[in-house]
């Protein structure tokens, strides 16, 4: 008897099916051992962020008394550790955050901005010069930024800028690494079609990059912006060199003096400060958290797919 179409149909159905399980079934074997190292991976990162949320639970004996460092005390003190955090030396731990907010928002706004431009410069412009603009932009890339902070000081001592909050927002503005990110993204990101047609329309060079241009480096400009900002916030050699008035410090180097003192004095007027070091520590983390939420769905931006016929 002659197959049917119905059989046809039915016995070429079944042999891709065999064959995509046959090649799927390695390669499920085969993200075991990566998904395992990856599960290794987040506990090593996690751990140390699990130890300051247990430890900002105790109080000064708690955090040596010899108990368990990975896991709660019995009592649990977040709330007065808060009020001491907040309240000691007149309140300068709030003084300290919103320094650092004011250099993170300032130094990261800035730095993305100028990123934007001058990659986008890069990546869509020819001018004179531009191979080796981009090429002292790579140099710049491998340069340390701690290496330029003694230069940095002697230049800003010359002007009168140092103990000023301009001395450490003004380096930040410069981010080699945003320049570079952006322009590599942009000259994929951006194809010069779209800007030719928008041209064609009778739109000029800053309504192009504005409504063409603008909206396509939605995701790199998200990624330079956080790079930027945690960068800025996390800043502590720079502050400490610049910084003379313990009133302008951001809370890295607020939270670093007073270790200093935890280590040398043990306790400074009665009351120990190794307990709102590591809560002070805690909450410093929170706006970096805060901000990667925050911006992580802009990160979903569109790409130029389906844009150009």
């Amino acid at each position: 008897m002659s197959a049917t179409p119905v059989d046809l149909v039915e016995t070429t159905s079944r042999k891709p099916r065999k064959v995509v399980e046959r090649r799927s079934a390695p390669r499920a074997r085969g993200r075991v051992p990566l998904n395992v190292v990856l599960a290794l991976l987040m506990v090593y990162f996690l751990i140390p962020f699990w130890w300051l949320i247990v430890n900002s639970s105790k109080s000064a004996a708690g955090l040596f008394g010899g108990g368990s460092s990975l896991w709660f005390a019995d009592e649990i003190n977040y709330i007065p550790n808060l009020i001491d955090l907040f309240t000691y030396s007149g309140g300068i731990y709030g003084r300290w955050l919103a320094n650092s907010a004011l250099y993170a928002i300032v130094g990261g706004v800035g730095a993305t901005v100028l990123a934007v431009l001058a990659g986008y410069g890069f990546a869509k412009y020819t001018f004179s010069g531009r191979r080796l603009s981009f090429a002292i932009l790579l140099g710049a890339v491998m340069v340390p930024t701690t290496a330029l902070v003694i230069p940095t000081f002697v230049l800003f001592a010359q002007v009168g800028w140092t103990n000023t909050i301009w001395s450490v927002i003004f380096p930040t503005l410069l981010n080699p690494f945003g320049v570079y990110l952006m322009s590599v993204y942009a000259r994929d990101a951006v194809p010069d079609e779209l800007l030719d047609a928008a041209r064609i329309d009778g739109a000029g060079e800053f309504r192009s990059f504005w409504v063409v241009a603008l909206p396509l480096l939605r995701p790199a400009i998200v990624t330079v912006l956080l790079l930027s900002f945690v960068a800025s916030w996390n800043n502590y050699f720079l502050p400490l060199v610049m910084l003379s008035d313990n009133r302008l410090f951001p809370v890295t180097v607020g939270i670093g003096l007073w270790n200093s003192t935890a280590a040398t004095y043990g306790a400074a007027g009665g009351q120990s400060l190794w307990s709102i070091i590591v809560l002070g520590s805690l909450v410093s983390v929170i706006p970096l958290i805060i901000a990667f939420l925050a911006l992580q769905k802009y990160w979903r931006g569109g790409l130029a797919i389906g844009s150009l016929k």
